[in-house]
């Protein structure tokens, strides 16, 4: 009986040191559709995606869960983007956490304030592909 269980003990062991975790991204956008896309595609590169659909959500998910990257559109209801962005970068326990803008918003005011906020990147959604964005992704997420 003893050495069954020092057996399934030992398994136990060898499956957790065996494991490779995966990286969160917290996907902050109100839009499903979008969503969803994103987590098909980031899940099947082995990223484990959250989503939040405003900004007050995201906020307490950030915190909750600490992600490795947040993707983070800025017209989002509840907190705007930009307002969930500086939060961010004000709070000592999440402010290391990459942030990349994924928007629609094109005009330079919004681009310098995220930028200047701490956004790693500014991609505009109608601008780059999936398989770009995922590219961004991968540069940016925390090793």
């Amino acid at each position: 009986m003893k050495k069954g269980k020092v057996q399934h003990f030992g398994f136990i062991y060898q499956l957790k040191n065996n494991i490779k975790f995966m990286k969160k991204i917290l996907f902050i956008e109100d839009e499903q559709a979008i969503q969803t896309t994103f987590k098909d595609v980031l899940g099947n590169k082995e990223y484990e995606v959250i989503s939040a659909f405003d900004g007050e959500e995201g906020l307490k998910l950030i915190k909750e869960k600490k992600p490795d990257l947040i993707l983070l559109d800025l017209i989002l209801p509840r907190k705007g983007g930009i307002e969930v962005l500086r939060e961010i970068k004000e709070n000592e326990e999440i402010k290391d956490i990459p942030v990349i803008v994924l928007t629609n918003l094109e005009d330079l005011k919004n681009v310098e304030k995220a930028l200047n906020l701490g956004a790693k990147n500014y991609l505009v959604k109608a601008n780059y592909t999936l398989e770009e964005v995922v590219d961004k992704v991968k540069k940016n997420i925390k090793n």
